[in-house]
């Protein structure tokens, strides 16, 4: 049976688990979505949104320094325990998000930190852009909601495309691993230096 990417994405808001993980899970339970939810619960890979309001104070701080010793990147990722703090996922997962934050520049960790006035600036620019198409104003909200869209997927660190694979996205990679070892984890902040740049 052919698993399309309308079921990947109903099993995955349904489970919260990763895409990759939802189309293992249907591809193994020939398209039955009963069977794919037990397959991901049984892995240990469903429902890490379940797990959202638990307290995570512990965890770790993970550095990156590029090559040139010219950038650097400092993230604090956090769980709720020392124990999963020392898991080779946890490792990997912080040091993929360092990487990402290097290479990606994102501004923020989620879309409702974006200040306000950063939001209503990149709108009228938008706007302006869609005014110069001409098409009449029902559509030119839809033009700039496209572009609103595009940039917090530029700029906001959890909806940003992971660099090891475009497909996945960083929340995906969060989530999975949530999903792995069974812990709520937040990407509690992150700091980005680079030589020479003004410090606002």
């Amino acid at each position: 049976m052919e698993i399309t990417s309308k079921m990947v994405k109903e099993l995955r808001d349904m489970t919260s688990a990763g895409m990759m993980d939802c189309k293992k899970a249907l591809q193994e339970s020939g398209g039955d979505m009963e069977s794919a939810v037990r397959w991901l619960r049984e892995k240990g890979l469903a429902s890490a949104s379940k797990r959202a309001d638990r307290a995570a104070n512990q965890g770790m701080i993970f550095s990156y320094i590029h090559g040139n010793n010219k950038l650097g990147v400092l993230v604090e990722l956090n769980c709720e325990t020392d124990f999963v703090a020392k898991t080779d996922q946890f490792q990997e997962l912080g040091r993929n998000l360092a990487m990402q934050v290097a290479a990606s520049s994102p501004l923020v960790v989620r879309r409702e930190d974006l200040p306000s006035d950063v939001i209503a600036r990149e709108r009228e620019i938008y706007k302006a852009q869609a005014k110069e198409t001409g098409k009449p104003g029902n559509v030119l909200d839809k033009i700039v909601d496209g572009k609103m869209e595009k940039f917090y997927h530029e700029v906001v660190l959890l909806e940003q495309p992971f660099i090891k694979d475009d497909k996945v996205s960083v929340e995906d990679l969060l989530k999975e691993t949530i999903g792995t070892l069974g812990e709520n984890m937040i990407i509690r902040r992150f700091a980005r230096f680079q030589l020479g740049e003004e410090v606002s």
